[in-house]
């Protein structure tokens, strides 16, 4: 008598054990616990969404002389799969004028070599460190109007 062993998995799915794996989501789980694993535990991941408001996992491709941290994962849909991670000395009050301009290249598909791979050439008109966005400050650029206002604001009297 012949012994045959054939696995659950051969009988109703005709497919190996990654096929299954991937069919019940297996590997879905491992990409959340990998990204979780990378970011530093629940609580860090935890307070990157809060940061930034999503978790993603990818390569760190290089870091500017800012503290910015750049990444990319090939995986994930093109101009989603590029993206940068802000220094924690900044907390929630960062924006995308933290670039600076060698880099910005690079997010934006301008380029395919980082600049750690491809040195570029410096043009002295090109700022080399970005100026922080002062919108909503008192510093924030307001232009002068020429034309009068078409509403008057009421201003009420004095009694005496």
């Amino acid at each position: 008598m012949v012994l045959l062993r054939i696995s659950v998995c051969e009988i109703f799915f005709c497919v190996d054990e990654m096929a299954l794996a991937k069919y019940l989501g297996v590997d879905k789980l491992r990409f959340f616990l990998d990204t979780i694993k990378q970011k530093g535990g629940v609580k860090a991941s935890l307070y990157n969404m809060y940061r930034e408001g999503d978790l993603k996992l990818g390569k760190l491709v290089g870091v500017d002389e800012f503290g910015n941290k750049y990444f990319e994962n090939p995986y994930y849909f093109f101009g989603r799969n590029r993206w940068v991670v802000y220094p924690p000395r900044v907390g929630t009050d960062f924006d995308a004028s933290m670039i600076t301009p060698k880099w910005y290249g690079w997010l934006h598909h301008k380029t395919d070599l980082p600049p750690t791979v491809e040195k570029r050439k410096d043009y002295e008109w090109i700022n080399k460190a970005p100026a922080c966005n002062m919108t909503g400050t008192p510093e924030a650029y307001m232009p002068y109007s020429t034309t009068p206002p078409k509403v008057v604001a009421w201003k009420p009297s004095k009694k005496a």
